[in-house]
């Protein structure tokens, strides 16, 4: 499952939804907040959730159609929908951008909106919760709030490139923190974000 939470990242979010579509075993459920939907228009001109509009290049290939079928797009508001319950399976969910007032509510148990209430009961029952923390500074509130997610069973995952393997694209530094996350999903990929104890050529 990924959350959309109103910070900055939306690239974060479409490159990891990219290279999970682009696989045929995987399913995406998605649950964008009121101000993630702001920020996907703001950093992307994202007008419409749909696949076309999210991930353009999975839109243009010849299995679009089939790809479409494996992304589930939850309205924020219906905390009634299937992500909801913890009778639903899935492998973890990923807040990637995740805004401080979203950890927030998560940490303290406020399941107000579909978002928050996924990933509470996503720690609930047991499973990985990654939270990609996207601001800056950290307040004493986001430490304390990190901790008790931490303490309750969530991995903090901001989203802080790696500079080791030399990064020449916006694209490279934005694979570095997806790879990331897919590692600690389990999800093998190709991505570049292992130091080998080589320097890599400039």
């Amino acid at each position: 499952m990924i959350g959309i939470s109103g910070a900055s990242g939306a690239w974060y979010a479409q490159r990891l939804m990219e290279v999970l579509l682009s696989e045929r075993t995987h399913e995406v459920h998605l649950v964008v907040s009121d101000y993630g939907r702001r920020l996907l228009f703001d950093e992307s001109g994202i007008k419409n959730l749909t696949l076309k509009e999210l991930v353009p290049s999975l839109a243009k290939r010849k299995d679009a159609a089939a790809i479409e079928k494996r992304l589930f797009i939850h309205p924020n508001k219906d905390v009634g929908a299937v992500i909801a319950s913890g009778s639903f399976l899935h492998d973890g969910m990923v807040v990637i951008p995740c805004s401080s007032a979203s950890l927030g509510a998560i940490a303290t148990g406020s399941g107000s909106n579909l978002l928050t209430r996924a990933a509470m009961v996503t720690l609930k029952e047991r499973r990985p919760l990654i939270i990609c923390h996207r601001e800056m500074p950290l307040s004493l509130i986001d430490i304390r709030n990190m901790e008790t997610l931490a303490l309750a069973g969530a991995t903090i995952c901001s989203p802080n490139p790696g500079f080791y393997l030399l990064p020449k694209t916006v694209q490279a530094i934005v694979d570095f923190t997806v790879g990331k996350v897919l590692d600690l999903l389990h999800v093998e990929h190709d991505l570049k974000t292992r130091w080998t104890g080589e320097t890599p050529r400039a």
